[in-house]
């Protein structure tokens, strides 16, 4: 039986351009299977951007399109049946263990199509939660029978919650009081519970002041109120109001004033690094489409691809691509091993939105009206690359992480 030393080395890359043969085998597993069952729903669901009581949503919320009920069933028995579902997972939860790095690889690859290939959505922080914690929480959002929402940002406290957060937990016995608004929170109106961070400690604040509690969202006094963003017709962020809301105290998520450390462990993985994931995905399928197009499109009396413009276009997305996979890759690698990775993850976060976003911009131009189409995957992802450049932190917050680091850690933070 392997110990966990082990499996973090067999996650590991053999070299920093190759992944091992597990996770090649994964990444092709993961293609093949979009290629031939999500990508062909694409045209069907972008088609259907207001879904009726018939017409379903269960991909990603800032994208306007659905699918019925049956189709997304289907797609999940397809992820069940060949391992992907639970494939990055750790073995105790029916997975293959290969981490964070086998999560990166699975992502790029499900992030290739429109329509999502569902897999298990669970927040690596909750593994961090007591027994009885995991027991009520962990396989059923697994399953997706629960879901989880994240809230930390609030109106006043964007970039700097730990100096600027307002939302307070004060202890009442057993249970703990909120009050606050926490607000740009991501599917906060589908979550079965929200992770909320508070301060418990007015003095220590991000330094042993702040608790990360789970929040059921059915409680008294919490409501949910829907943002319009430019992203999609139907909501997906929402501010939270709580008003006196009782939480239990064994709902604390770590040790009491150690939320800070976990709201910045699902920035880093959750959030940050997925955003080089999502780009890479994007970039990976939209050099593909490029590819064909401008062999395809002939303008006076010439392939596209045969213009010099346009093949500087495709090898600067080309450029982007790689490097935004490698830190990513990178990140992973390093999570997987124990290491803190803020600062790598502020790298795949700002590569990811910033040189995605650069890069999908050229795509859309390449395509020209056909790039502005929204049966066209290419405008949405152009919406979900320009949103990174915000959400979770944005390009200059990720600018200051890296320079603290450069100015901290010196050297060993560049050197490899």
């Amino acid at each position: 039986m392997s110990t966990a030393t082990d499996q973090l080395l067999f996650c590991a890359p053999a070299a920093p351009f190759r992944l091992p043969p597990e996770l090649e085998a994964l990444r092709d597993l993961a293609r093949e299977v979009v290629d031939r069952e999500c990508i062909p729903l694409e045209p069907e669901f972008l088609t259907d951007a207001c879904p009726d009581a018939q017409g379903v949503n269960h991909g990603q919320y800032e994208i306007d399109g659905s699918l019925p009920q049956a189709k997304w069933d289907r797609l999940r028995e397809i992820s069940e049946s060949t391992g992907l579902y639970r494939a990055w997972l750790p073995e105790e939860h029916g997975g293959m263990g290969f981490g964070v790095l086998g999560a990166v690889v699975l992502a790029e690859e499900i992030n290739r199509s429109v329509v999502e290939l569902p897999t298990a959505l669970l927040p690596p922080v909750l593994l961090e939660g007591t027994p009885a914690q995991r027991e009520r929480f962990v396989e059923p959002v697994i399953n997706r029978d629960a879901a989880v929402a994240f809230a930390q940002t609030e109106p006043d406290a964007g970039s700097d919650p730990g100096n600027g957060m307002r939302t307070r937990a004060v202890r009442d016995g057993d249970d703990w009081i909120l009050n606050g608004v926490k607000t740009f929170i991501t599917d906060a109106d589908r979550a079965s519970m929200i992770m909320t961070l508070a301060v418990t400690d007015e003095v220590k604040r991000q330094r042993g002041g702040i608790t990360m509690f789970l929040v059921d969202r059915e409680s008294p006094g919490l409501t949910v109120q829907p943002m319009t963003t430019w992203l999609a017709g139907r909501p997906h962020q929402y501010t939270v109001f709580y008003d006196d809301v009782r939480v239990p105290a064994g709902d604390v998520l770590g040790d009491v004033g150690g939320g800070f450390r976990l709201g910045q462990l699902w920035l880093a993985i959750s959030d940050r690094l997925s955003r080089g994931s999502l780009a890479a995905g994007i970039l990976t399928r939209g050099l593909e489409l490029a590819r064909d197009w401008t062999r395809e499109r002939v303008t006076f009396g010439e392939p596209l691809s045969e213009r010099q413009a346009i093949q500087w276009m495709l090898v600067d997305v080309l450029m982007d691509l790689k490097c935004i996979r490698a830190i990513s890759y990178e990140c992973a690698a390093r999570a997987d091993a124990g290491e803190d990775v803020r600062t790598y993850a502020a790298m795949a976060k700002y590569l990811g939105g910033n040189w995605g976003h650069r890069s999908v911009d050229k795509l859309m131009q390449i395509f020209g009206g056909v790039g502005e189409s929204t049966d066209h995957p290419i405008p949405h992802w152009y919406r979900l690359l320009r949103h990174g450049r915000i959400g979770g932190g944005t390009d200059e917050m990720q600018r200051m992480l890296m320079a603290r680091a450069i100015m901290k850690q010196g050297p060993r933070l560049w050197q490899a």
